[in-house]
């Protein structure tokens, strides 16, 4: 059975939203991706489009305005849940780690 789209996010995908809880334009998304991983995640112009792309057919994301070329975007009620849903999925994970670590004393 083929996995349910943005069940999982790949950073990118996470970074990208987290960006888009205020409005951005392309551009500021990647400068800021970059800034907020100091410079640990970086988004390429062909891939963050892409993604903006499947985020606004997911509905995701919506866009608030287009001057010439230059559109910006924000996230919807949608993609701030999954954006949390995965949040939480990757806390679990972390608490995992730090719990079997400590038990196991490694």
């Amino acid at each position: 059975m083929p996995r349910e789209k943005f069940r999982t996010l790949t950073e990118q995908m996470f970074y990208i939203l987290l960006c888009l809880r205020k409005e951005c334009c392309g551009m500021d998304i990647m400068e800021e991706v970059s800034r907020i991983t100091e410079g640990r995640v970086n988004v390429g112009p062909g891939t963050l489009y892409n993604l903006l792309e499947q985020f606004l057919t997911a509905g995701m994301i919506r866009e608030t305005r287009v001057e010439g070329r230059k559109k910006s975007y924000i996230l919807t009620l949608k993609g701030a849940q999954i954006l949390g849903e995965e949040y939480e999925r990757l806390r679990k994970q972390a608490a995992d780690y730090s719990r079997l670590v400590n038990e196991e004393g490694v």
